[in-house]
């Protein structure tokens, strides 16, 4: 047997620090074009900064063993079910900040803001691959109860939070732990009978919903309209029909316009002429496109087929199932975010406000990102391999 303690995954890490340069090259680029509010924003340096801590949060969580994560699994989860319900009752008032009708922020002195549900990702990640491990290890022999009761652990722990995010509002952020929990569930080791028929039961109910929407739109045309989901409805509307909605598709509009103007090579180094609102955060993606075209943007979307790729290659090298579940979560994570970003881009899905993962402008989500690739590096730096396997 050979104990690989010191196997660092550098192709991973390679494909990390070129889409961290990417994302500061693309800052750089896009600084003129920003609007006044912005003027005494560095955005590229602030991001550096978060890149520098990032990084030593990876050595850090690089120095710990990854099966002692779930140890303190259930204080982090309280902590981050905390953090979420103060955000909800929006107490204590001095530190909660609301920005775009959205409660989503704690107010740091000196710091900036924090966004929670960006740093829970982690949680969700870590709450699941614990129940599902120890689960497993409990319940050697499978049934269809023990089957049952994983999943309905499982949704015990992803439910709530998913909710308080929802309610924040952030969809964009609810999806996110959504397809965490559903790549989590493929690999649970439930069986497929099982899970067809809990997926059967699931269309059954969107059917329904579907059905009395159609049939009584009433009650929940109120309900989208009044409540804290109404910017659903208009987004909604604003994606389908983007020039007939020009309040909530403005920003679509823009966006595509912006991509399709830089063609095949782009119009060359911070030349940018359609102005879309937050190309520094969430639509960093048209900004790339618009100054280096199909070309640039093919290079952002093969390092991330790249990043995606080898963080399956760690989840099936890892000779312990905790570990694989775990690589599993942050696969469903980045993959997700990737595809919703650049999607709602292009009109192929709704806008939510997602970041692009490594790119974007924000400090919650860098951190978020490089956390995940930290336990990543951790799995796969103490994967021991067999001579005999």
């Amino acid at each position: 047997m050979k104990n690989q303690n010191t196997n660092i995954d550098y192709t991973l890490i390679l494909i990390v620090v070129l889409l961290g340069l990417t994302s500061l090259f693309a800052l750089y680029t896009i600084d003129p074009y920003l609007p006044a509010k912005y003027d005494n924003q560095n955005f590229l340096l602030k991001q550096g900064q978060w890149y520098i801590i990032g990084s030593i949060l990876i050595f850090i969580l690089m120095l710990i063993d990854y099966d002692r994560f779930r140890q303190v699994t259930w204080v982090l989860y309280g902590i981050g079910m905390t953090s979420l319900l103060m955000l909800f009752f929006r107490f204590p008032a001095g530190i909660i900040h609301e920005a775009n009708n959205a409660v989503s922020w704690f107010i740091l002195p000196g710091m900036g803001t924090i966004q929670p549900a960006e740093l829970y990702k982690i949680v969700h990640v870590l709450i699941i691959a614990h129940l599902m491990f120890s689960h497993n290890k409990k319940y050697v022999n499978q049934t269809t109860k023990t089957d049952l009761w994983l999943f309905a652990k499982i949704m015990l722990v992803s439910l709530p939070p998913m909710a308080l995010i929802a309610v924040q509002p952030d969809l964009g952020g609810m999806l996110v732990l959504a397809s965490i929990t559903g790549a989590m569930l493929l690999v649970s080791g439930i069986r497929w009978r099982v899970m067809f028929g809990i997926l059967g039961v699931v269309l059954v109910l969107i059917g329904i919903a579907v059905a009395v929407w159609i049939f009584i739109p009433g009650p929940i045309s109120e309900f989208l309209e009044e409540g804290v989901f109404n910017h659903i409805k208009s987004r909604f509307y604003g994606w389908i029909y983007p020039e007939q909605y020009p309040d909530s598709g403005y920003q679509l509009v823009l966006a595509m316009l912006a991509i399709g103007s830089g063609q095949l090579g782009g119009k060359g180094l911070s030349t940018m002429e359609v102005y879309v609102p937050e190309k520094h955060t969430d639509m960093i993606f048209t900004a790339i496109a618009e100054q280096f075209g199909f070309i640039g943007a093919s290079f952002v979307i093969i390092l991330f087929f790249l990043l995606i790729y080898r963080m399956i290659h760690v989840a099936i090298l890892s000779n312990e199932s905790y570990g694989s579940y775990l690589v599993t979560g942050f696969i469903g994570m980045f993959a997700y975010q990737i595809f919703q970003n650049i999607g709602m881009s292009i009109q192929l899905l709704p806008i939510t406000g997602l970041p692009l993962p490594f790119l974007s402008y924000g400090g919650s989500s860098t951190l978020t990102y490089l956390m995940a690739i930290g336990i990543v590096l951790n799995v796969h730096s103490r994967t021991k391999t067999f001579m005999f396997e």
